[in-house]
This record gives C-alpha cells, sequence and structure tokens, in this order.
C-alpha cells in the first residue's frame, strides 16, 4: 500500500528514502471494514483521511434520513472541517466498501512539515486542488436539473454508479430514489432511441 502512496506523492515532489523512511514509521495505513463509521456528528477529531483503495461516504443525518454530500475514492484526501475548526462535527463518515485509508491527525503533520519542508508543499497543492473542484462541484449542483447532475456523474465519476447503493446516490444527487430510477430509464430510452 505505501508504494501507492509513494506513486502518488511523486506527482508532486520526490521523497529520498529517508522521508520514505518517516512515512512507513508513521503507522498511518489502516483497513477498515465495509460500514465502518469512521466519524459520527458531535465527535472531535484531529484525523485527515486518505484513500488508498475503496470509498468513503460523508453525510448529514436531518429528520432522521441520511443525506449525502461525498463520496472519496481512490487517490482522493478529505479533511473534515471540524479538524480545522477544532468543533464537534456536524455530519458522518463512514465505509461503504472495505477501504484501505491513510489516517494522519494534525499534530503529525505537523512535525512532519516541519522536518520536511516538500510535504508541506504537497499538501498546500492538494488542498488547493479539493478546494477548486469542491467549488466546481458546488457550482454545477446549484446551476444544473438532476438530470444534467446524473449525466455529469456518469461522465466524470461513472465508478459510483457501480459502487454505491442507489439510495445514497439518489440523496447526493438531491433526489429520491424513485426519482433516480425514472431518470435512469429515461436516459436509457432516449439512448436506444
Amino acid at each position: 500500500m505505501q508504494d501507492i502512496l509513494f506513486e502518488f506523492i511523486s506527482k508532486y515532489v520526490s521523497l529520498t528514502e529517508e522521508e520514505k523512511n518517516v512515512i512507513v514509521s508513521l503507522d498511518i495505513f489502516h483497513s477498515v471494514k465495509k460500514g465502518t463509521v469512521l466519524l459520527k456528528e458531535g465527535q472531535k477529531s484531529k484525523n485527515s483521511y486518505f484513500v488508498l483503495k475503496g470509498c468513503i461516504r460523508t453525510y448529514y443525518v436531518l429528520d432522521s434520513e441520511e443525506k449525502t454530500t461525498g463520496f472519496y475514492t481512490e487517490m482522493e484526501a478529505f479533511t473534515p472541517p471540524c479538524v480545522i475548526s477544532k468543533t464537534p462535527s456536524d455530519f458522518y463518515i463512514s465505509c461503504i466498501e472495505d477501504t484501505i485509508l491513510t489516517v494522519s491527525n494534525s499534530d503529525m503533520e505537523l512535525e512532519v512539515n516541519s522536518k520536511f519542508p516538500k510535504f508541506e508543499t504537497v499538501c498546500r497543492i492538494l488542498s488547493e486542488e479539493l478546494l477548486a473542484k469542491q467549488r466546481m462541484d458546488f457550482d454545477e449542483f446549484k446551476t444544473s436539473s438532476p438530470e444534467q447532475r446524473y449525466l455529469n456523474l456518469l461522465q466524470k465519476r461513472p465508478d459510483l454508479i457501480q459502487r454505491v447503493p442507489q439510495h445514497q446516490l439518489a440523496s447526493y444527487l438531491g433526489i429520491k430514489p424513485q426519482s433516480l430510477s425514472r431518470l435512469r430509464t429515461r436516459i436509457l430510452e432516449k439512448d436506444k432511441g
């Protein structure tokens, strides 16, 4: 698993053997079973996640109903806002597949960044990329119809269609599961005709 992480980091900076050894010594690699809740509403956390294999989901529970806000899959990082604000979490994070991820915390990151400034560079670049992606996703969501959102998802993240339960996918798209079924049928009929 560490090789996958090193390969990813090498897209941004080259690592020395010493730096690789430091990463391995941190004990950040975790295998987590499907269904495991990594963070609950009301919990405080210092943890950031980087998915090496699998899928995690972020969601709120409003009026006893889960509202999915994001899916993070291979080579995607996620730092819950409560880590930065040092407040209890407003939402949940859970694994929707057996997942292998790195789990780091803010104390560990400060220590590593002070010893190896290039890690801070990687973190900054990843943060900027993630922020830009989330901004574009948010704008796209606000300005598109449910059908356009589904078509965008098919185009940009087709793997999610197979990997994610339909009710979670519908929630992420901002529609009811029945509406998603009708939408899929309508799109299939368009493609045939």
